[in-house]
């Protein structure tokens, strides 16, 4: 059975124990004490057995601690799992990478690129020079954005439309109805921009498999890996559990965007989004990385083949690109030079370009609350790290982890 407690030794599984044990010590010095985060969380594995699991910090104002049960809004750490149970209607043959969108939603038939308008005026558009495909909404290919990104006149009418409100007037259905209405920033394949591509994901499954799609997850994915402490609302008996959040406010610092005892997860979304919506907890993230990490089966139950896994780890990127040289806005900085994207996650290519140590073929993902995975399969380990502050990039936390952590291989 995968273990869920800490290894007794992890000189035995590879690791330099005092080297693992100086994480904690670097994040609570550089970043829980001085208050820069509110408390972190940092769980080490190889081949599934737990190396490091170490806790920082309350959890809650009231100084309830971080612990092994404690739970954080994962937010984009939603999409590779979201990506994985459309792979998973790929391998039965229900639908293809190359199948167009607009096959399965045909709202989006005819959505054409934006070409001018908006703010008030209406928008003018070009066809697009081929249809969007579903591989398109896994590598984020599909033309689409975010309302948060403020770039654009299509990003500012996501915000007039409230278009990313889980809680507002739109269900999955007429979220993709009111996307349909919009143009792309670009032709399908031509570009790279982080966007809602992965809850039209979630839409397509949902349509797909005829059952709403926190259904579908549970069923296809969280009942049989063992994860009973993820799903897009906290219920009443775990609400306890759910961490306070936080977002940095200029010129204010660190204030409360969530508060664990009241939050806006204790209540069921009409958005279900498959990009950014669940909760969960290490050890339930834990077994969907092991899972990944051996291949696509965990403790004989087996989510996907092994060489669905291998293709989903692969570059999709057109060309062999990267997210330097490839992303319209968000991801486009030099730190991201020799990152690929997959389908879920990036995917490292070139290790001297990223500037941190890692193996080729490598692939991670973050949350906007500055959660974040890696994977590294050549070394056959995973980290999942935990905190609940947003905007993600305000500190170099995920490199610095990945860093430390590499290094303490003994």
């Amino acid at each position: 059975m995968l273990d869920r407690a800490i290894h007794d030794d992890p000189a035995s599984l590879g690791f330099a124990p005092d080297r693992l044990a100086r994480i904690d010590a670097f994040l609570a010095e550089r970043y829980v004490e001085p208050g820069l985060i509110p408390h972190a969380q940092v769980l080490v594995a190889r081949d599934g057995a737990i190396a490091h699991f170490g806790h920082l910090g309350n959890a809650r104002g009231d100084g309830t601690p971080v612990g092994p049960d404690t739970l954080f809004r994962i937010a984009s750490m939603t999409k590779p799992i979201a990506s994985a149970a459309f792979m998973m209607l790929v391998e039965e043959g229900r639908v293809a990478l190359d199948t167009p969108v607009h096959r399965i939603l045909p709202e989006l038939k005819g959505v054409g690129v934006y070409a001018g308008g908006g703010a008030g005026v209406p928008f003018l558009t070009s066809p697009t020079a081929r249809p969007m495909q579903m591989v398109d909404l896994l590598r984020h290919t599909a033309g689409f954005t975010y309302g948060f990104q403020n770039r654009t006149n299509v990003d500012a009418a996501h915000r007039e439309l409230k278009l990313e409100a889980w809680h507002g007037n739109l269900d999955l259905d007429s979220f993709i109805a009111e996307l349909g209405k919009l143009p792309l920033e670009f032709s399908p394949g031509d570009a790279w921009n982080y966007s809602v591509a992965t809850d039209v994901l979630g839409a397509v499954i949902q349509r797909i498999e005829d059952k709403p799609l926190d259904e579908v997850l549970a069923n296809r994915i969280f009942a049989p890996l063992g994860m009973p402490d993820t799903f897009f609302h906290v219920p009443a008996d775990k609400l306890a559990r759910l961490a306070d959040c936080y977002a940095f406010k200029a010129g204010e610092g660190r204030v409360m965007y969530d508060p664990g005892a009241s939050s806006a997860w204790a209540h069921k979304p009409r958005l279900v989004s498959g990009g950014g919506g669940l909760v969960s907890t290490s050890l339930d993230y834990h077994r969907f990385c092991s899972m990944l990490l051996n291949g696509g089966s965990l403790e004989g139950t087996r989510i996907l083949g092994r060489k669905t896994i291998e293709l989903m780890t692969m570059n999709h990127l057109p060309g062999g690109g990267d997210l330097s040289s490839m992303s319209r806005s968000m991801f486009s900085e030099a730190t991201n030079a020799g990152i690929g994207f997959g389908l879920g996650f990036a995917v490292t290519q070139d290790v001297a370009s990223t500037l941190v140590p890692g193996s080729v073929g490598d692939y991670y993902w973050g949350g906007m609350f500055s959660t974040a995975f890696f994977i590294d399969p050549v070394e056959r380990l995973h980290m999942i790290f935990m905190t609940q502050l947003s905007p993600s990039s305000l500190y170099p936390i995920r490199r610095e982890l990945r860093t430390m952590i590499h290094a303490a291989l003994d």
